[in-house]
């Protein structure tokens, strides 16, 4: 048994070995630096450029957003004008009040639950939702208070958007750098996030539609092999 024992923490010595190379390999080949930006003025103006293609001017007018994320788990339905959220996960279901968390309510299963589980639980829909509304409104976020933008020169010799957050979500000090079409519509975007410790990593925003009440938001995104639908995407006043 102990000679069974020492072969099974061997390998699980040589896997985590194995897993440590691996990732400082994939580490030192990919990550980047975060880059200097500068010209504030003409990013400005690239970042109206995005926003009029995707029509700001509807996203500000739009009372509701409904979506999905996480293959489906995480469901929201977002009241903006009243800063209200129903997040559905699991059996959980939270109305979360973005104004004041402490009047949001919980519920299980249908049941309400404990006041700690309701205080952890507030917490958890509000890192969900942090999350998951960044990845449909990201570009509608450009000019929120705490940012800062500027550019930079891209692989391809255009012109990115660099957006850097020193307040606001769940990690600020973030930053991305946007790759726009000739339209002005997102491409993709390059990320240097606290998250992740790989910087200068890509995700796609791709599928973009025109909703009802005439924004266009994205109904996908690729990181590498990896794929994060939206679900059934829905803004409407």
């Amino acid at each position: 048994m102990k000679r069974l024992l020492k072969g099974i923490l061997k390998a699980i010595l040589i896997l985590l070995g194995l897993m440590i190379a691996v990732f400082a390999i994939v580490y030192f080949v990919y990550n980047e630096k975060v880059p200097v930006g500068e010209n504030p003025q003409e990013a400005d103006a690239l970042a109206y450029k995005m926003l009029n293609a995707i029509n700001q001017k509807a996203y500000e007018d739009t009372r509701y957003l409904e979506w999905s994320f996480a293959g489906g788990g995480h469901r929201y339905k977002w009241d903006k004008q009243k800063g209200l959220v129903v997040v559905k996960w699991d059996n959980y279901s939270v109305n979360l009040n973005l104004n004041d968390t402490y009047l949001s309510e919980v519920t299980k299963n249908n049941a309400e639950v404990t006041a700690k589980e309701a205080r952890d639980t507030f917490h958890i829909a509000w890192e969900y939702f942090n999350n998951d509304s960044f990845w449909l409104v990201a570009p509608f976020k450009v000019f929120d208070e705490g940012t800062t933008r500027s550019l930079v020169t891209l692989e391809d010799g255009s012109q990115g958007l660099m957006i850097s957050y020193s307040s606001g979500g769940s990690t600020p000090g973030d930053s991305y750098v946007w790759k726009l079409n000739e339209e002005g519509f997102p491409v993709n975007y390059k990320m240097w996030v606290s998250i992740i410790p790989i910087g200068g990593l890509e995700a796609t925003w791709e599928g973009w539609k025109t909703m009802e009440n005439g924004v266009s938001l994205p109904a996908s995104h690729k990181i590498g092999p990896i794929s994060l639908s939206m679900g059934e995407v829905r803004a409407y006043n």
